[in-house]
């Protein structure tokens, strides 16, 4: 087993949901990642060359028992917990910088009063 397989997933792709152990390289954005094999597929897909195995379908799309639908929730609800994590990340940074209550509210669509109700015991 190699080192990067031993380790838990600290982070997962938000395209085809391969925890970090199971790539090569997972690059970071605001709130979502990316592996280097969707970076590859997404740089097919942008020469208008894309693979023709269907691989470049929805992942539930690419699916065809049960059993490979049910392997993939935890998944699905795994990177929804990522993408949590990091917004909760962004908005205590936002707070730590003095921003208010209203403006990061703003910023997410929603009412100051939701901002605070949402992340308020966060800090």
């Amino acid at each position: 087993m190699t080192p990067s397989a031993e380790k838990s997933a600290v982070a997962a792709c938000s395209f085809c949901f391969k925890p970090d152990a199971e790539v090569g390289t997972l690059v970071a954005g605001a709130g979502v990642f990316i592996c280097d094999e969707c970076v590859v597929l997404c740089g097919e897909v942008i020469a208008g060359k894309p693979k023709t195995d269907g691989s470049h379908l929805a992942p539930w799309d690419q699916v065809a028992t049960v059993a490979e639908v049910l392997d993939n929730l935890p998944r699905v609800a795994a990177a929804q917990d990522q993408v949590e994590r990091n917004l909760r990340g962004w908005v205590l940074k936002a707070r730590a910088m003095g921003v208010s209550w209203a403006r990061i509210g703003e910023s997410l669509g929603m009412t100051r009063q939701s901002a605070w109700g949402r992340f308020s015991g966060e800090e």
